[in-house]
């Protein structure tokens, strides 16, 4: 008995031993990991605090920028020739004062963001544009003479200087290229002279066009901005600066724009070194390749940015660039699009020489193009060189493209200016649910071409775009009487 009851207690002994074991075990494996309860990467937390407006601190981030924020007063003593509100959309900041007299002394007032310790100071050209006197009024009370550095019309970014012993507190710039739609931003400025006002919103949109389609990238934003607040700074949940707050909209509150810091950046030294911008200019009109105007024209690709026109005796044009031309490389840079093509020229010091790729009729070619000085804006989108629309006249027939048009004679050659070379037909009514008025077609402009074949007369253009089909897509070449230029437009014939 005394031998089976010692190896019944082994064997529990055993069994204890292995349970024991195995329960220790259990309890030293890994659990399997579980995304709720993992530490989030710095990276990962540093996305999550610019999603969760509550982890953004924007009172430390007012308190690190307030210092190098200034408000601008900027004097003239006579009238301003004209007042920078452009289309729907104008500047925030307030009408220059004026009384009766046309010759008494104009203020207006504006903000500004110290960048540089020495006293360098960015804002907007229209707020200092024709002023005699600037003062700035700094945080700490002060109120300093100011210098015109340099201005730039184009981006509307002027750089002005004050002088002091001590250093002047600076704000640090950010990377506008890095922004993001959603992401959290606020502008400090003077808004109908609340000095140091705060706000605080998202970036809405980024490369908005509002006044010159080919160098307008403005950052739009709900932060509120209004009169007063140009020339102040967007700045970033990381306290950098982002934005130069520059316009808004006159038609709906809250919508505001800013100026891309990383453009305010790229002119800087010329300003320092010139006192204004030289861009280059080849003198051509560009569009973007979409998939319509592909198809329409037969192209091999949508990257490239295509020539629309050629402004006569110009860089472009001594080259011998075409319209239909498409570009797809300047010095061996590939260009993707319209707005790729107009920053690399832009940017590139006039007089120089460059290597332009392109493709002509399904032939790539290479053409060497001296860029001349870009021409300084002229006049505003919506200002017309002609008065009024062409009368209404018998016109051709029905068109599926839901337009009509007749021939021009003399008296629209007249009244419109056009020139010599423009032959074509006056579009003299769009169909308003018509995908003629869908592709911006307008009364008064004239269709010179229609899938690159001329339209000499109405007739001729009837038996062009008689025998589409719902589905097929047409790329009409036009002259805009209104613009002095020549466009394409793709038209997408409606299925039935």
């Amino acid at each position: 008995m005394s031998r089976r009851f010692a190896l019944v207690t082994v064997v529990l002994v055993a069994t204890a031993a292995f349970l024991v074991g195995l329960i220790v075990a259990g309890s030293l494996t890994p659990a399997p990991a579980d995304s709720r309860t993992t530490r989030p990467t710095r990276a990962a937390a540093t996305r999550a605090s610019s999603l969760t407006p509550a982890l953004v601190n924007f009172a430390d981030v007012a308190e690190q920028i307030n210092p190098a924020v200034v408000n601008i007063d900027a004097t003239s003593r006579g009238a301003r020739d004209e007042r920078d509100e452009r289309d729907e959309h104008s500047s925030p900041s307030p009408p220059w004062e004026s009384d009766r007299n046309d010759s008494s002394p104009r203020r207006g007032t504006g903000s500004g963001v110290i960048i540089e310790a020495d006293g360098h100071i960015l804002t907007n050209h229209h707020v200092i544009e024709r002023a005699e006197r600037i003062l700035v009024k700094l945080a700490d009370g002060r109120t300093l003479r100011a210098e015109v550095v340099g201005s730039d019309p184009d981006t509307d970014i002027a750089l002005i200087k004050v002088s002091s012993p001590l250093p002047f507190p600076v704000a640090p710039l950010g990377d506008s290229d890095g922004l993001r739609v959603g992401e959290w931003v606020c502008a400090i400025g003077n808004p109908l002279a609340y000095e140091h006002t705060v706000t605080v919103g998202v970036v809405s949109y980024i490369g908005r066009k509002l006044f010159d389609r080919s160098l307008d990238n403005y950052i739009q934003t709900d932060a509120a901005i209004n009169f007063g607040n140009s020339g102040g700074p967007l700045i970033n949940a990381r306290g950098e600066v982002v934005g130069i707050n520059a316009a808004i909209s006159s038609r709906a509150s809250n919508i505001g724009f800013a100026v891309p810091v990383n453009q305010a950046r790229a002119v800087l030294p010329q300003l320092k070194q010139r006192g204004r911008v030289a861009r280059g200019f080849i003198g051509v009109a560009l569009k973007d390749v979409d998939s319509d105007l592909q198809r329409s024209l037969g192209l091999g690709s949508t990257r490239g940015a295509l020539v629309q026109d050629v402004t006569e005796n110009s860089p472009g044009d001594r080259a011998g660039l075409r319209p239909y031309d498409l570009i797809t490389a300047v010095d061996g840079q590939p260009v993707t699009s319209n707005d790729g093509l107009i920053r690399r020229i832009a940017a590139t010091e006039p007089g120089t020489a460059v290597n332009v790729d392109l493709v002509r009729d399904a032939r790539a070619m290479r053409v060497l193009v001296k860029l001349a000085e870009r021409p300084g804006r002229a006049a505003e989108p919506g200002e017309s060189r002609h008065d009024g629309q062409p009368p209404v006249r018998p016109t051709s027939g029905g068109s599926p493209l839901g337009l009509a048009v007749r021939d021009l004679d003399r008296e629209d050659i007249a009244r419109l200016q056009l020139p010599s070379d423009v032959r074509g037909v006056l579009i003299a009514r769009v169909d308003p649910i018509g995908p003629a008025f869908d592709a911006d077609l307008e009364r008064g402009q004239v269709i010179l071409e229609v899938n690159r074949r001329p339209v000499a007369s109405a007739r001729e253009f009837q038996r062009l775009t008689g025998e589409v089909r719902p589905g097929d897509v047409l790329a009409l070449y036009l002259y805009l009487p209104d613009e002095d230029q020549r466009a394409l437009r793709t038209v997408r014939i409606d299925q039935p």
